[in-house]
């Protein structure tokens, strides 16, 4: 009985993986086959050359160039802001936070996480209500506002996954720092979080792609259609989620619809992109601290 249990266990893991692998590969041969044939210099820039828009300062309307580049701005903003926070939190719950105090956080962390991200876009949406009241004409609906709102909704991921990297390092690595002396301080920073890096980066790859893909954050906090590359944190901006958004909902042609496919071919690229330089890093980590 065991074994046929064992033997039922397998193979629904089996199909489970067979299952993901699939509906994969279906989603992006879908997506290929509908917005391959866009994916050219003209989707970026439109009519205008490579050369004018990148070193010229020349706007491009019928691109996605400025989309491109909002959309990557956004992205390393907002998990530059979640990273210090998340990983700090994270520490706090896993090596000082003990009894009452942790729990509450932790249920406060996991309420955090199962928050719809169109509550947190209101919530962004009304803090920039505030700031506008508060300085009129100068802070409105912008980049920064949305990175903040987008680092607010990816520090679970890296919260839960610092905490439980750490959580679960084995005793014998923990212990050793401290048995030559070292303090708990110089324990976490030089010993359990080098060691612990690629499971911290893993939750860090999870809060890249939750950032790159969210469109309630943005709509409501800053991004528009036609905003040109942002010259600071403080303007409003272009992002391809959201120009993905308009085009599915909006599209007038087919060639339209095709640039929306492209696009969101071009969002997959990025993101795969940031997710192997995120491996990369952790890996360069891994190897540098932990011998």
């Amino acid at each position: 009985m065991r074994r046929l249990f064992e033997n039922f266990c397998l193979v629904l893991s089996w199909f489970g993986t067979i299952f993901l692998f699939t509906g994969i590969f279906l989603l992006l041969g879908y997506l290929l086959s509908r917005g391959a044939g866009g994916l050219n210099l003209s989707l970026l820039f439109g009519d205008v050359s490579p050369r004018d828009a990148i070193f010229g300062g020349v706007p491009v309307f019928d691109g996605l160039y400025a989309a491109l580049l909002g959309t990557l701005a956004l992205i390393v903003v907002a998990i530059c802001i979640a990273i210090p926070f998340g990983v700090g939190t994270g520490i706090y719950l896993a090596e000082y936070a003990r009894g009452t105090t942790k729990y509450i956080l932790s249920l406060l962390c996991d309420v955090l996480a199962g928050l719809p991200s169109i509550v947190i876009g209101l919530f962004g949406f009304s803090l920039t209500i505030l700031l506008h009241t508060l300085f009129p004409g100068k802070i409105g609906p912008c980049l920064l506002i949305s990175a903040m709102a987008l680092a607010f909704l990816v520090l679970p991921y890296i919260i839960r996954s610092t905490q439980g990297a750490l959580e679960s390092c084995p005793f014998e690595v923990r212990m050793a720092a401290p048995a030559l002396g070292a303090s708990k301080i110089q324990n976490i920073t030089k010993v359990l979080v080098p060691y612990q890096l690629p499971k911290i980066i893993s939750g860090m790859i999870l809060a890249i792609g939750r950032a790159a893909e969210d469109t309630a954050v943005i709509m409501l906090t800053g991004a528009v259609v036609s905003a040109g590359v942002p010259r600071s944190f403080l303007e409003q901006f272009e992002a391809l989620p959201f120009y993905i958004y308009y085009i599915s909902s909006q599209y007038s042609d087919q060639r339209e619809l095709q640039m929306g496919f492209s696009a969101a071919i071009l969002l997959v690229m990025i993101c795969a992109f940031l997710f192997v330089v995120a491996h990369l890093v952790g890996t360069y980590f891994s190897r540098r601290f932990v011998r």
